[in-house]
């Protein structure tokens, strides 16, 4: 298994509720595939280099897991049509 780093952006409009919830969502797409969460760090609001959606603040959250090779792919393609992260990264560590 390899470790990897997932850093991704909610809008910072949402309530805490919904952040967790999409937290929890993304935690939960990651253990599906058989993947183990090292660390969720919530870092916070901070504001944007350039506007995403006319939003100049997000919410940064950052997760630590490892897993198999094939899983960050899927994860990545589920990200990017899941409603509420506005951007997203994996990056092997």
């Amino acid at each position: 298994m390899k470790n990897y780093e997932l850093m991704y952006i909610i809008p910072s409009q949402s309530t805490d509720e919904e952040k967790e919830a999409l937290i929890a969502l993304v935690n939960g797409m990651i253990e599906k595939d058989g993947g183990k969460i090292e660390s969720v760090e919530r870092i916070g609001n901070k504001k944007l280099a350039y506007p995403i959606d006319k939003k100049r603040e997000g919410f940064y959250v950052l997760t630590n897991f490892s897993t198999d090779a094939n899983v960050p792919n899927r994860l990545g393609a589920l990200l990017s049509i899941t409603n509420n992260i506005m951007r997203y990264m994996i990056v092997a560590k």
